[in-house]
């Protein structure tokens, strides 16, 4: 399959959307390591209905005039790594949860390290809140984006109630 992307500014920098037939595949980071999130070919289209959608939405979010994302999500990874994308799109907005929150949420209460692999590969950025996971003691853990990013995102939603 051939997926196709744009580019967006944004305050976090340069994002790189992505999507195939089936929605919105994947939100990339402008140092985005490529091993972390794998895609087939990518060609440019500015005009896919999906990229320009998820550009809006993503721009309300970042001048706070959205909470929820409404779009077509297709993650492509394993069945464990989709249960712990979908348990972040349950986060709500400007709240925080634990990676434990989540092994607890799915089923899985001792698979802790797991579910930080998994949401270290959330290959859909901010859409799937992968931002509002932090450690057992509140501590901001790692992040594709970088901390600074994870920073700047939560401080953003706790400024937009």
């Amino acid at each position: 399959m051939t997926y196709a992307y744009r580019t967006m500014d944004s305050p976090v920098g340069e994002l790189t959307l992505v999507a195939g037939e089936a929605g919105l595949a994947a939100v990339l980071w402008q140092d985005d390591d490529p091993r972390r999130v794998r895609l087939g070919p990518r060609i440019e289209r500015g005009d896919h209905p999906v990229l320009e959608e998820a550009g809006r939405q993503l721009g309300e979010y970042f001048s706070g005039q959205r909470e929820a994302f409404d779009l077509p999500l297709h993650f492509s990874g394993t069945d464990f790594q989709k249960s712990v994308w979908a348990a972040l799109l349950t986060i709500p907005f400007g709240e925080t949860c634990s990676y434990a929150d989540i092994a607890r949420q799915i089923g899985k209460p001792s698979a802790c390290r797991a579910v930080g692999a998994a949401n270290g590969r959330n290959p859909i950025s901010i859409i799937a809140p992968c931002h509002r996971v932090v450690g057992a003691d509140g501590a901001l853990t790692g992040f594709a984006g970088g901390l600074k990013a994870k920073r700047y995102l939560l401080g953003l939603e706790r400024r937009f109630p």
